[in-house]
């Protein structure tokens, strides 16, 4: 979770995690042991990167102090259940509406997503960059036939779509919406692909740009 953060960054990140109400440069090197300069240079570089932020200052019988907080970026190097929370949510409603109406949810929701990117019908390309954007690791591929094909290096649902795999729907509808096409799945992981490989088949005249995604 602190990949490339140094032993001292770590502590004052910590450190500031049990303090939610701050900590001032005099309280940080103190409690860490090490020196007033070397506060001020990790504070430095952390609230660079917003892992750390300003807060209030602090009066004291001299000048007032400036107590430093974790930002909610910082907050978030620290474990979450964000994955457990998805197991026990799709579990229960999968119980509760059932197979076939989980399907329709999950290309509902993927059709909610592609709304929200683009406007109109876009090509191969876009599709991609969009799901680059949440993850994918995806690229155009072209056949030797010249037909596009989209391939997924990254599963962005996998532990989830493991245990149902009615999530792979989100995926479909996703690429579907944002090609207004027709979407059929050439290869998955979960059934034992090495990649995810889609072929989208236009059902539209032409996309933006005026140019046909087949």
């Amino acid at each position: 979770m602190f990949q490339g953060m140094g032993r001292t960054q770590q502590d004052l990140l910590s450190a500031l995690l049990y303090q939610p109400a701050g900590m001032s440069i005099d309280d940080l090197a103190s409690h860490l042991a090490v020196t007033r300069t070397a506060i001020r240079q990790h504070l430095a570089a952390l609230e660079r990167d917003g892992l750390i932020l300003r807060g209030v200052t602090r009066p004291t019988g001299r000048r007032p102090e400036q107590l430093y907080l974790l930002s909610a970026r910082g907050k978030e190097l620290f474990p979450r259940q964000y994955q457990l929370l998805a197991d026990l949510l799709i579990g229960e409603v999968a119980e509760i509406i059932g197979h076939d109406n989980l399907v329709r949810l999950m290309r509902s929701l993927g059709r909610k997503m592609a709304a929200g990117m683009e406007q109109q019908a876009v090509a191969e390309e876009r599709i991609v960059s969009h799901m680059n954007q949440a993850g994918y690791e995806a690229e155009v591929f072209f056949r030797s036939s010249g037909e596009k094909e989209i391939v997924a290096h990254n599963c962005v649902f996998h532990h989830l779509a493991k245990a149902h795999p009615e999530v792979c729907e989100l995926d479909l509808a996703l690429i579907g919406a944002l090609g207004e096409g027709e979407v059929e799945h050439l290869e998955c992981m979960l059934r034992g692909g090495n990649v995810c490989r889609f072929q989208l088949t236009d059902t539209s005249p032409t996309v933006s740009g005026g140019h046909s995604l087949k």
